[in-house]
Parts: structure tokens; sequence; C-alpha cells
């Protein structure tokens, strides 16, 4: 297991150089810099103007020599003023008016130009926001799913299976953007029952009042797709040969259920719901846009739509390393949970 672990990780490594390698040329493509060169200088700036400030800002060097920057193995160089002097690139960012390495190997995330600070002191606040709404969606949405599947699955065919099946496809067939609107209308202008905003979590701490719409609006959307899994496992168990042995033995339903069939159904959910992170990475892209809360994707989105070259490869960063790790944690807990699964 140890050497499975320690080659994931290279391979973790090597498909994180090689995307981040993609984003940065995607990002940095001529469209891209002009639109950034614009919006640091002025709308009627002229085309001389323009390139003067991305060679001044080393956007005009070789390719490669900027991805190393980034990455942190090639020196940094600063500007040069008018009168010959060496000054930072950003001010506002604290950049030495020196040669420097600073890279994602130094921890240095570069500068956001769009909100004029460190991408670290942008970024990491905004992942912990979103850290918080994940933790309720998650607590939310696995204990339900389950629940439902597990009571569907256990009577193939029942009336109790067919109900919560079609409220399980409902739910997954309800994207979030609806759901979010249907929830909006419902229970903040009918009703009247949620006063506040999303919004207000992030600088007056989390409420009921202020969390209970967005965290609903992801969990719905989950429950459905975690719950027709755990049906389906369920479902297989239910029908294999040691279920059956346990039944002639005597046992309750009940017990035969809880001592033998939960388990072994709960191993296929459990992939399941690890693949649910980086879902709620970048799928809370929309509820964090529509409920105004700020946190990771309000961030991602804010950086695309102002071309924000540091703080998005920094997003980017982020939900690879995500994307990676919860599969890694996927394929190592399966392991564990399935005895049958040997490491080659």
């Amino acid at each position: 297991m140890l050497a499975f672990v320690v080659r994931r990780l290279g391979t973790m490594a090597l498909t994180m150089l090689c995307l981040t390698l993609v984003v940065f040329f995607m990002v940095n493509l001529e469209p891209n810099l002009r639109k950034l060169s614009i919006s640091q200088l002025d709308m009627r700036s002229s085309d001389q103007h323009i390139e003067s400030w991305l060679q001044r800002n080393g956007y005009r060097d070789n390719f490669f020599v900027r991805y190393g920057r980034w990455l942190g193995v090639v020196e940094k160089q600063p500007n040069v003023n008018a009168e010959g002097q060496p000054v930072p690139r950003f001010s506002y960012c604290n950049e030495p008016a020196e040669p420097y390495y600073g890279g994602i190997l130094q921890g240095d995330f570069g500068c956001s130009t769009k909100f004029k600070t460190t991408v670290s002191e942008k970024l990491f606040p905004a992942l912990g926001a979103t850290g918080i709404l994940m933790f309720w969606v998650m607590a939310v949405m696995v204990p339900i799913s389950l629940l439902i599947g597990i009571l569907a699955g256990m009577r193939e065919g029942s009336r109790t299976d067919r109900s919560l099946s079609v409220a399980s496809i409902t739910t997954t067939a309800t994207p979030e953007y609806v759901s979010g609107v249907i929830f909006t209308v419902v229970f903040a202008s009918w009703l009247g029952w949620l006063n506040g905003s999303a919004a207000s979590a992030t600088s007056q701490g989390v409420t009921f009042s202020n969390f209970t719409l967005p965290v609903m609006t992801m969990a719905i959307y989950g429950i459905g797709y975690i719950a027709r899994m755990t049906r389906a496992s369920m479902v297989e168990v239910m029908t294999q040969q040691y279920i059956r042995t346990a039944r002639l033995k005597g046992l309750s339903f009940g017990a035969v259920v809880v001592k033998h069939a939960l388990r072994n159904a709960l191993i296929a959910p459990f992939t399941v719901i690890m693949l649910q992170f980086p879902w709620l990475l970048t799928g809370v892209v929309i509820v964090e846009v529509m409920f105004r809360y700020q946190g990771f994707g309000y961030t991602l989105v804010e950086a695309a739509g102002n071309n924000d070259i540091d703080l998005l490869l920094g997003c980017s960063l982020v939900s690879v390393a995500v994307v990676l790790s919860t599969q890694l944690i996927s394929d190592v807990g399966y392991a564990y949970l399935n005895p049958r699964i040997r490491v080659q």
C-alpha cells in the first residue's frame, strides 16, 4: 500500500505539472494579456502603451521562462523605471525591487491584479469560506442520501422503493440554478422565513438564516445521486447467497440488513461520496454567484472575468490538487473497505 501511495503521489505531481502548463498557456494568450493590460492602464490606452506595459512587466518574455518564474525555478526580475532604477512590478504586493526566487515552490502564488493584494491573502480565506459551506452540505447530504438509498434497496420493487427512487431521480435531474431560484422564491419571497443573504455569512458569521438556502440548493442535487448509487448497491447485496443463508439460519430481516448487508452495500457509495468533494469545489461556483457568497467559486468567477492571471492560476492549482487528492483517498479507502481488493 505504501508503494502504491508513493507511485500515485508521483503521478499526481506529474499530472499537476502538465495541467498547470496547459492552464498557464490558456490564460496567457494574446487577447487575455491585452485585456489585463487595459484593465491596469485605461480603456483609451494606445497599442504602444499596452505593448510597453506588457514588456515592462515581463509578459513578453519567453513562455517557458514565465512559467518557470511562476513555479519558482527561474529568478524573477524587477521592473525598471524611466530613470533606470529597479522597481517592483506590483507595489501593492510588497514585491522586492531586486531579483529573487518566488513561486509556487516557495509558497508565493503571485499577485492579484483585480483585488490589489497577494493571491494567498485572497484565495485561502475564500477556500475557508467554501470549506464551511462544503462541510454543512456533506453533513446534510450524506446521512439523508444513505438512509434513502438503504430504505429503497432493502425491498426492491416495493412501494417505498418506487417512491424514493422517483424522488431521487427528480432531485438529480434538477440543476442547482433551478433549485436555488425555487428555494429563494418559496422560502425567502413568499414565506419570508429566511432573512438576510448568504453573502452576510462571510462577514457576520454563519447563521441558520443566511446559510440555509445555499446548503439546501447544493445538498438537494447530491442527495438523489448518492441515494441512487446506494440503492443499487443495496439491491445487489440483498441478492447474494450469504444473505439468503443468514435468513435461513433464522436471523430477522433487520439483523441481516444491519450485520451483513449494510457494510458491503456502503463500499460503492463511499467512492461516490469522496468524489463529491471535487464537484462541491467546482459546482459551488453557480451557488456562490447566485447567493453572493464570497467563497472559492465567487473568487474564481471574479478572477476569470477580470483575467487576473495569478489568481486564476492559483484557483486552478487548488482545484487540480483537490480532485487528485480525493481520488487517491477514494482508492485507498476502497481497498481497506473491500478485502477482496489487493494492490498489485
